[in-house]
């Protein structure tokens, strides 16, 4: 049992943060950093990977990264939370777009379609690591160039996986949703209540 209910939050994202906040979890932002000119966790799915086993790797990888950075770093000893969100439409992986064009092209893919959103969330401390996924199924509803156009006014497909974000002006692009919002937004809370409670910590 821990005896300091805390973790590390092994990411830099404000909606993950705002999310922990909101269920009362008391943590430490632990960024991943860049090491000899090269990120700690490269973000890019091996040939023939499927979006739920990519996301899923991602989050161990960034746990377990972030374990090492406690450990080398003799910081205190929290758990240490990493994860990662995916936009899956028809087999294929949309990540961060890194320009706006990149940006516009995705929405208009999903533009009238389904597509579904993977979250993988994991924990580690010391040797031990759970892991546990959320997938859910995003309707959205047909988007014009005009509507994209303004949409990515905002900037707020910056960071976005799929280029978009549930949270906020882009909520009223979705018709429906089968699954969990917070889980889109990039954190499934349930599961990660799950996550936490089974490392003694009162979610």
């Amino acid at each position: 049992m821990l005896v300091d209910k805390r973790i590390y939050l092994a990411s830099q994202s404000s909606r993950r943060r705002e999310l922990l906040r909101q269920v009362g979890v008391a943590y430490d932002v632990l960024p991943l950093r860049a090491v000899a000119g090269r990120m700690d966790v490269i973000e890019t799915p091996l040939a023939g990977e499927a979006a739920p086993e990519f996301v899923q790797r991602m989050a161990t990888a960034k746990a377990a990264c972030g374990w090492h950075a406690v450990d080398t770093r003799h910081l205190l000893r929290f758990p240490v939370l990493g994860a990662d969100t995916v936009v899956e439409l028809d087999g294929a992986i949309l990540g961060k777009p890194a320009v706006r064009t990149e940006a516009s092209a995705m929405l208009t893919r999903l533009s009238g379609r389904v597509h579904q959103v993977h979250t993988a969330v994991a924990v580690q401390h010391e040797d031990r690591l759970e892991l546990c996924l959320s997938s859910s199924s995003v309707r959205f509803t047909a988007l014009d160039a005009a509507a994209i156009s303004r949409y990515l006014e905002t900037g707020e497909y910056l960071g976005k996986a799929g280029a978009y974000a549930i949270q906020g002006r882009a909520g009223a692009f979705v018709e429906h949703i089968d699954g969990s919002f917070s889980g889109v937004m990039g954190l499934p809370l349930y599961e990660t209540a799950v996550l936490l409670r089974a490392f003694g910590l009162a979610v």
